[in-house]
């Protein structure tokens, strides 16, 4: 079967190109893959962070050509006849923000014009995180270009059934992170980023507000006062960084918050999570994390809030905790529960349990099994 993958790839960086990264390369042990991203993804005044372009390894060297302006209707144009030419059998493409919505629309419709070709979507989110005028308009419109879709969490289901109507989709969750290596004993990991000794949580990824760290600066108040930790707070800020320095110190836990604002390249990821006892992601609002799975590929239990499909993969009590979501004293509780009893060595056993569930094989199955195959 020859397939197109569209969208962010090497050079590109962030958590979706990583994913394209995998996918490519396990449909590649079965089918003919070619990835076509993009040569512009964002305008610059669009994009919150430093700069689009993967500065570190690229975990997975993958061949991509970089043929999409996001912004350009002629280039849409341009480049949906130059793929349709490809006669490929199947389209793939992540749909995770609306902005994107007219551009891969376009592109779709134009490739499976007067063909057999059939367009599968995996839906990261239906409905954004933070939402803007023109949300629905535009993924109806991409949605109008797809035959078959992929949900990774029943939050995504949900709002996939009330977008679609009976929609032709299969539910595989979101697989394991493997790009970013093995894991690597704690205490070298410490070593290597100079970390002190004793109690340490991570918590990793781009900063904005749904994320949920100003909970976690309240709840670390609370848990300062019961016993000694520190929190790594490690990920380039999406938004004002000020007000979070500014919570930090009125807080009283300047001191206890490690605080590395940057983008991790991915030859230092698994040092960042190797390093920690325990990940805590306080989202206020989710769909599924592939933070989550990055944890899990690292043998660490997690910390979540009770939002989105974070339940559904970090079991409570088993490979973590589960919280209630907007609540620091729940989240402090939490987290002085998992040091207090002793919990990391038995849930980091469930999470090494848990991630056999959550195989490429699945997601390729799944995509063979819309595609007709």
């Amino acid at each position: 079967m020859k397939i197109l993958l569209l969208g962010p790839a090497y050079p590109l960086r962030g958590g979706i190109a990583h994913y394209n990264a995998l996918l490519a390369q396990h449909l590649a042990k079965r089918h003919h893959v070619e990835v076509i991203t993009f040569r512009r993804q964002y305008p610059d005044f669009l994009f919150p962070g430093k700069t689009q372009q993967e500065s570190g390894d690229p975990g997975i060297a993958i061949r991509s050509e970089q043929l999409i302006d996001s912004i350009n209707p002629l280039n849409w144009i341009r480049v949906g006849l130059q793929l349709r030419a490809r006669n490929a059998d199947v389209v793939i493409f992540k749909y995770w923000l609306p902005f994107f919505g007219p551009c891969l629309g376009t592109i779709c419709r134009l490739i499976r014009w007067g063909k057999k070709t059939r367009v599968i979507a995996i839906c990261d989110n239906v409905i954004p995180h933070e939402r803007r005028p023109g949300d629905r308009l535009f993924t109806r419109y991409a949605f109008g270009a797809v035959d078959a879709f992929i949900v990774q969490s029943d939050a995504v289901e949900r709002d996939l059934l009330a977008m679609v109507d009976r929609p032709r989709y299969r539910k595989v969750a979101h697989p394991v992170y493997e790009i970013f290596g093995e894991p690597i004993p704690k205490e070298v990991a410490r070593e290597k980023l100079r970390l002190p000794s004793g109690n340490i949580l991570l918590f990793f990824g781009y900063i904005r507000a749904y994320k949920g760290v100003h909970l976690l600066i309240d709840a670390l108040k609370l848990v300062k006062q019961r016993l000694a930790v520190t929190a790594l707070v490690v990920g380039e800020f999406y938004e004002d960084e000020k007000p979070y320095r500014t919570h930090m110190r009125e807080a009283g836990v300047e001191d206890v918050v490690l605080l590395v604002p940057e983008y991790v390249p991915n030859q230092k990821v698994a040092t960042y999570f190797c390093a920690a006892d325990v990940v805590v992601l306080p989202y206020l609002s989710a769909t599924q994390s592939g933070i989550i799975q990055i944890a899990y590929h690292l043998n660490k239990p997690v910390i979540v809030t009770d939002v989105g499909g974070l339940s559904e993969v970090v079991i409570d009590g088993v490979s973590g905790l589960v919280v209630p979501p907007k609540n620091a004293a729940a989240l402090a509780d939490a987290i002085v529960r998992f040091y207090e009893e002793r919990l990391e060595e038995k849930l980091a056993a469930g999470a090494r349990a848990e991630k056999k569930k959550y195989s490429w094989d699945a997601m390729v199955d799944a995509m063979e099994s819309l595609a007709g195959l």
